[in-house]
């Protein structure tokens, strides 16, 4: 009993490493679309995470990169 569920657990497993991407390339430019971005500024999001850095000295740690002491 505990052999077949091994076997079946190992060819479950193998056979989710073979599954296709379920978004085709030409369907990426849906996708990429403003109305599918989370922040409605993207302007304003960035100053506020630059602000962020600034502040707790925690440059690179967000998803902007730079370098710099923040005082501009």
């Amino acid at each position: 009993m505990l052999r077949v569920a091994l076997i079946s657990f190992i060819l479950l497993v193998s056979a989710a490493c073979d599954v296709q991407p379920w978004v085709k390339p030409y369907e990426r430019a849906n996708l990429a679309d403003e109305v599918m971005q989370f922040d409605r500024d993207p302007v304003a999001s960035s100053y506020l995470e630059h602000v962020y850095e600034a502040r707790e000295s925690a440059r690179g740690a967000g998803i902007t990169t730079g370098g710099g002491c923040g005082c501009n």
